[in-house]
This record gives structure tokens, sequence and C-alpha cells, in this order.
């Protein structure tokens, strides 16, 4: 079965299904397909790979990386994650919707979050949560910014209440302050 990538109800943000081949030794996966990744629409050049680590009752985010505008492709390969992509594209017709949605070491989903939209994850269950991202630029953290995860007028469905969360995110602007002097993504 090859990969299968669908579009989700915010414009350019994908999901993708990969196949798991699995039996009593373990699995094997294809992460990456170039002529699939083509086919699907997504970018098949990425500059930079990155691989986080959380552990249990983490919650990082709502990132986003606006000069050079930054795209990201991710996928978790241990843990689980409960993973919100907000978009956060003042042109948008779905500007301030979030897309939530499982991700884990063993159900093959993947996402394609292109630039314009803040992504955040809190780790699920008992177990650390590793994450591998693929950008389409390079990381720039002039250019980084982020959104409130708990903001009240965004209301994202959370997991937690008590998550554990760094003092940068938890001084990140308020989605009013954001809509009121949003960043140039150099794009409209």
């Amino acid at each position: 079965m090859p990969i299968e990538i669908t579009n989700t109800p915010l414009a350019g943000l994908k999901r993708i299904q990969l196949s798991v081949f699995s039996d009593e030794r373990g699995f094997f996966v294809e992460r990456f397909q170039h002529h699939e990744f083509a086919v699907g629409g997504l970018p098949t050049r990425f500059v930079q790979e990155n691989h986080s680590r959380s552990l249990p009752g983490v919650l990082r985010g709502l990132h986003f990386q606006h000069t050079p505008p930054q795209g990201k492709l991710l996928g978790v390969i241990s843990g689980a994650v409960w993973d919100v992509v907000l978009d956060v594209r003042p042109w948008s017709q779905t500007f301030g919707r979030y897309y939530a949605e499982e991700l884990s070491g063993e159900n093959g989903v993947m996402l394609f979050v292109p630039m314009g939209f803040a992504h955040g994850f809190c780790v699920l269950g008992e177990q650390p949560a590793d994450i591998v991202y693929h950008t389409t630029e390079y990381y720039a953290p002039e250019g980084e910014g982020g959104v409130r995860f708990d903001d009240p007028v965004l209301d994202i469905a959370w997991p937690y209440k008590n998550a554990k969360v760094s003092k940068r995110d938890e001084g990140l602007q308020s989605w009013r302050d954001y809509c009121a002097n949003p960043p140039h993504w150099g794009e409209v």
C-alpha cells in the first residue's frame, strides 16, 4: 500500500498515512518517498532535520517561523503526542482555526505543516515521545514566534489541564496580540 496523502480542513495542511508493515519481529515503514510526496503536492526538498524528545505530560508550543517562512514534515517515531496545528495566516479563510490529531510511533500518521501555521503538541501516556521534523528552511531564531497554547479565544482542547510547559511558552503572546500585529509571511 502506498503512502496516502489527504487534505485536512485547513488549506495546505496535509495528513500523511504511512503503511506500517509489522510482524512478531517489529515493523518497517517508509517515512519519505520522493515520488509519492511530489504526486501528493508536498515538498520534496528539506534543508534540516530535527529530533525532539519530550517527557510524559510535557506540552510544547504553539510555535512558528515567519522569516524565512518554514514548513515542517513531522512524525512521531516513539511514544505518542496530541498534535495541534493552528492557522495563523491572516489572509486564510481558516485563520484562527486549529486541527488536532494523535501522532504516535505506531499509527504511521505524519503531518506536513506549511508556512503560516503554528505548531504544538502534548505528550500522551507514560513514555517519552520522540518527534522528527524535516524543515523547508533553516532554523532562524530571529524569525520565530508563537501564540499561547492556552489562549481562551482559541479554546484548544488539550488532553491535560496541568501540562509541563516551559517559561518561554508561558510567555508567548495572546491570540488577540497576534491578530493586532501579525508578522509578514511573505505570501498572501
